[in-house]
């Protein structure tokens, strides 16, 4: 079976039409249609189905797109292995969200040789995966909560950077509250809550917390950064989780939350497959 062909199935099966997949991947409409109908003449099986003005995988689409992640991922560790032992060389594109980079990434930068280098976009976790997934970055930096744990396309290797508590981060004027977590949110029952604007894995802790504390939380304010969010609850709109282990300021208390004890984890995710390319296996090697 053609490769090429087998990723336009694939990306076809996630995009869920032939002109987003001509869109995503840069070709047109009519060479997606005749690619998956060659395919399908080569395997023997309609993989398509009319439905309405579009077209849908049939069961043996579907089937053959399921085979296409792995059959895929042994073709690109098949390429990497051809030169094995290559001295790292080239330009690794990254998307990653804020704290990783300046913790994490930036780091890395002054290990690597001068034959290797970083493109560096900073992303939420939502945009970055949509990235790796349309090939237009070779590694995602990302994250998510113990009590909000995100699901990993199969197509998609991901390997675990760190993790850190997360606290509740209220105006230090604030009452004080003991006990469990779910007791310390009560007591901000009636507040308002600052969430991340553009990755809902925060607000999916909060409410968790929450519905165990039997409140629905009223969620009002949205901010990207953790220095926008601390600014926000100083200026009185509202309370939000933030690292335990944020370095303290004026106007802010951070309580424990324990039993259960939210905790962010990082991870980096890269294509299956891609790991034995020797600059990207050079990064993440120094990340972890």
């Amino acid at each position: 079976m053609d490769v090429r062909r087998l990723e336009l199935l694939l990306a076809l099966s996630r995009q869920g039409s032939m002109h987003a997949v001509s869109a995503a991947l840069g070709v047109t409409t009519s060479t997606v249609s005749q690619q998956i109908a060659a395919l399908a003449k080569e395997v023997g099986t309609p993989l398509v189905e009319p439905d309405g003005r579009r077209v849908r995988l049939t069961p043996a689409g579907r089937r053959l797109a399921a085979h296409a992640v792995d059959i895929l991922a042994a073709h690109e560790a098949a390429r990497a292995d051809l030169d094995p032992s290559a001295e790292p060389a080239g330009t690794v594109q990254v998307a990653a969200f804020h704290t990783v980079i300046r913790d994490t990434l930036l780091p890395v930068v002054a290990q690597l040789p001068p034959a290797v280098r970083l493109e560096i976009q900073e992303q939420e976790p939502p945009e970055a995966l949509a990235l790796l997934e349309r090939d237009q970055v070779d590694l995602a930096l990302s994250y998510d909560y113990n009590l909000a744990p995100a699901a990993v396309d199969p197509a998609l290797e991901s390997i675990p950077l760190w993790e850190s508590a997360w606290a509740l981060a209220v105006p230090s004027h604030s009452r004080r509250t003991t006990g469990t977590a779910a007791e310390a949110i009560a007591a901000f029952a009636d507040s308002d809550w600052i969430v991340n604007s553009r990755h809902t894995a925060d607000e999916q802790v909060i409410r968790t917390l929450a519905a165990l504390s039997g409140f629905e939380p009223r969620i009002t304010q949205r901010a990207d950064t953790l220095q926008l969010v601390q600014e926000m609850i100083t200026a009185g709109l509202g309370v939000a989780l933030m690292p335990a282990a944020y370095p303290k300021t004026t106007g802010i208390s951070l309580r424990p939350l324990r039993t259960p004890e939210p905790r962010m984890r990082a991870y980096a995710l890269t294509r299956r497959g891609r790991t034995n390319w020797s600059p990207l296996s050079l990064v993440l090697n120094l990340l972890h």
